[in-house]
């Protein structure tokens, strides 16, 4: 029986951590200055959980309930995030990104993706198409696993 499940494993450990590192570097240097970190990861967070509750913004971006209030409400009072009430629950507050919560997110993206264009240019045309062909190999059998 062939290692190479194993070999790819170890590499997908060594390598996935360094290109998240540098993602998440340029995602903060371009999320504007007036944003925090958390801030951002909420806007981050709320983007691709539309609808979601402040227990699952304060779970993942590691804040107790009050905290993520608080954080929450200096995004809603800066018309970044909207807080509506459920419609199968009132007592349910959900949350999802106003426009603007949007275009400041979509700028962050937009000059991260600008970063990574530039870095994978320094590949050969092939290598970059092997890697683009691992990541779409890559992406349904990784978007299939539950969270």
């Amino acid at each position: 029986m062939s290692n190479i499940p194993e070999i790819c494993a170890t590499t997908v450990l060594e390598v996935v951590p360094l290109v998240m590192r540098n993602i998440r570097r340029e995602m903060r240097n371009n999320r504007g200055s007036d944003l925090s970190v958390p801030q951002f990861r909420s806007l981050a967070y709320l983007s691709n959980n539309e609808g979601t509750s402040l227990s699952d913004v304060a779970e993942h971006i590691g804040l107790s309930l009050p905290s993520a209030s608080k954080l929450i409400d200096g995004l809603v009072n800066r018309k970044l995030v909207l807080r509506k009430p459920s419609e199968d629950d009132r007592r349910r507050i959900m949350l999802s990104l106003t426009q603007e919560g949007q275009t400041t997110l979509q700028s962050a993206v937009q000059a991260t993706e600008t970063y990574l264009t530039r870095v994978l240019a320094a590949l050969p045309e092939n290598e970059c198409a092997e890697v683009l062909h691992a990541m779409q190999i890559l992406r349904p059998l990784f978007a299939s696993v539950a969270p």
